[in-house]
């Protein structure tokens, strides 16, 4: 019997040494380059998370709900992947919780005893702290605050100046020297002594619910921009807490604010040195009513300035506040939890 399996490879079926070598070198190249067209999922890295953001508000901030259907974010305000609702059935889909502190009444609207795992809840108020109460009950609940103030996880002023150089200055004709425009007036707050002080010394036009005279929505901004000046005096002095009494009533109406409020170095945070008075400019009161009726057109004029270089951006809207959660959202701290309410905000 022949055996076959015991004679020598053919001499002319036998790869050469080269041929195998440039082979492996192939298959290895071919291998990976497999890799690097498709690389492995790495392990222990997170996917990125591309669902849209919730955020429910538990009860809307102001007492008539605007339309939040669809994507209201992006349609308004070009902030993509951001979703609001009321609906609190939706709490455990939830990403965000929104809390108003106009809105938290004792037994009523009350948060949830539990908290879903990851969720974040956040506290919102445009009041200042005199006029806010019952925070003491509120320790160690809310991650984040939605505050006037600067120092705010989410920060929502009354309004900014929005740089626009093409502006210029416009400023309406004036038929009277200085207005006020008050619904609530309590004569132990400061602006109620300060108006008293300075109306011996000069004219006040009033308007609004404390004088009877209210104005219609549409009234208000035609009608403080007849005087040369606007008391933009706040109710209660705080940090940042400055209102639409200097944005809207003054500002975008075209007449120079008298600010009374926290320092000017405060104001100077927000707007130009050059574009408000403060009362606390001046050793009197006597003081301010001489520079305000004796203030020649060039100076005046100069007031405005700012004109040149911005526009008065309002913030009115509480769909725009609320999205702005989602822009803020990836940048805030995560696993913070404010122990003292309370102490934070009156500091």
């Amino acid at each position: 019997m022949l055996r076959a399996s015991l004679l020598p490879w053919p001499l002319w079926g036998r790869p050469s040494m080269k041929a195998v070598v440039i082979a492996g070198v192939f298959i290895t190249a071919l291998w990976n380059l497999r890799y690097f067209l498709n690389p492995p999922e790495v392990s222990g890295e997170a996917p990125k998370h591309t669902a849209p953001l919730m955020v429910l508000v538990w009860k809307w901030p102001s007492k008539q709900v605007p339309n939040i259907s669809g994507d209201v974010c992006r349609e308004l305000y070009s902030i993509e992947g951001c979703w609001l609702t009321t609906e609190q059935r939706l709490l455990d889909q939830a990403n965000v919780v929104v809390f108003p502190h106009t809105r938290l009444q004792p037994g009523r609207d009350m948060p949830p005893k539990e908290r879903p795992p990851g969720q974040n809840w956040v506290w919102v108020s445009l009041e200042s702290p005199s006029n806010t109460k019952a925070l003491a009950g509120w320790n160690q609940t809310f991650n984040w605050v939605m505050t006037y103030r600067r120092d705010s996880d989410i920060f929502i002023p009354y309004g900014k100046l929005v740089p626009n150089q093409s502006a210029t200055v416009n400023i309406p004709t004036k038929t009277n020297l200085v207005s006020w425009v008050i619904s609530n007036y309590h004569r132990t707050q400061k602006r109620a002594e300060v108006y008293k002080n300075l109306s011996r010394y000069l004219h006040v036009n009033i308007y609004g619910k404390a004088n009877k005279k209210p104005l219609c929505k549409d009234c208000l901004l035609p009608t403080t921009s007849k005087s040369k000046f606007y008391l933009a005096f706040e109710n209660s002095i705080h940090q940042d807490y400055i209102t639409e009494k200097l944005w809207r009533n003054s500002l975008m109406a075209g007449t120079v604010p008298v600010v009374l409020g926290p320092p000017r170095a405060n104001y100077e945070q927000f707007v130009p040195a050059d574009s408000f008075i403060h009362v606390d400019d001046f050793g009197s009161l006597a003081e301010l009513a001489t520079f305000l009726k004796t203030m020649n057109s060039s100076r005046y004029q100069q007031f405005f300035s700012w004109q040149k270089r911005y526009s008065v951006k309002l913030y009115a809207d509480w769909r725009e506040r609320i999205c702005a959660i989602c822009t803020a959202y990836p940048s805030l701290p995560r696993g913070h939890v404010y122990p003292d309410l309370e102490s934070w905000f009156s500091t």
